[in-house]
């Protein structure tokens, strides 16, 4: 995946706990740090919308939606 620069205006506590992180071995530099910070977060807040849309489904639809897949999970391929 490409890599693009960016520049970010970070709170001074923001920026050594960070440099901290590094130091201490957690992150291999800032770059490596702002990196997996962000994607996690941005994991968490997909599967947080994930979440909330599975809590729209009604039980039995959803149960038969589960049901769907695992069927179509075990069928054997004819020969």
């Amino acid at each position: 995946m490409a890599t693009l620069k960016v520049a970010i205006t970070l709170q001074q506590e923001t920026l050594q706990e960070l440099d901290a992180l590094v130091k201490k071995g957690v992150f291999e530099n800032r770059s490596s740090a702002i990196q997996q910070t962000l994607s996690e977060r941005l994991r968490l807040l997909n599967f947080e919308q994930f979440e909330k849309e599975c809590l729209k489904l009604e039980k039995k639809e959803e149960r038969a939606l589960a049901n769907e897949k695992m069927k179509a999970d075990t069928e054997w391929p004819e020969y």
